[in-house]
């Protein structure tokens, strides 16, 4: 069963290490698993975790002219420096979807959020659209073998 509900956020901004995604829907998750664990390991994102305002760590789904992008990224002040390979992504003062899970690993987190995101939570949802614009998974706590998080999603009353 999803656990969702809606909360008003205020604006904030996360700043990202990004890929471009290609293909089909079914191709995605492989290309978000494969980027998190590079940036992982290869230290690029414990070098973004300097910059952080808190411990959170961030899954940004973005479509730009077109493109699908998705980011690794950390909450920070709106007028961050932006480094080489890095977009400062801008999330408004908004209603927002959020629906909670765990799962056994961050990408398993991930995909389980936006399966149940956009295929039960959101059409569920009679009063509220989303219009698109970034959506991000938030890891909130690892315990007991467990990665506990959120996917936030803005919507607008229809």
């Amino acid at each position: 069963m999803t656990k969702s509900q809606i909360i008003k956020k205020d604006a904030f901004t996360v700043l990202g290490l990004g890929t471009t995604l290609s293909g089909d829907y079914q191709a995605l998750p492989s290309q978000k698993r494969a980027f998190w664990q590079t940036v992982h390991e290869d230290g690029r994102f414990t070098n973004l975790m300097t910059l952080a305002q808190n411990q959170q760590q961030f899954a940004v789904n973005e479509a730009i002219d077109g493109k699908m992008f998705f980011y690794a990224g950390v909450q920070t002040d709106a007028n961050v420096k932006v480094g080489e390979n890095q977009r400062a992504i801008s999330f408004p003062t908004s209603d927002y979807l959020v629906v909670t899970g765990e799962a056994a690993s961050e990408t398993a987190l991930f995909e389980l959020l936006e399966g149940q995101s956009f295929g039960e939570a959101l059409p569920s949802l009679s009063n509220y659209a989303y219009v698109g614009g970034p959506n991000t998974t938030v890891i909130t706590n690892h315990q007991d073998n467990q990665v506990q998080g959120e996917m936030w999603i803005p919507i607008v009353t229809k």
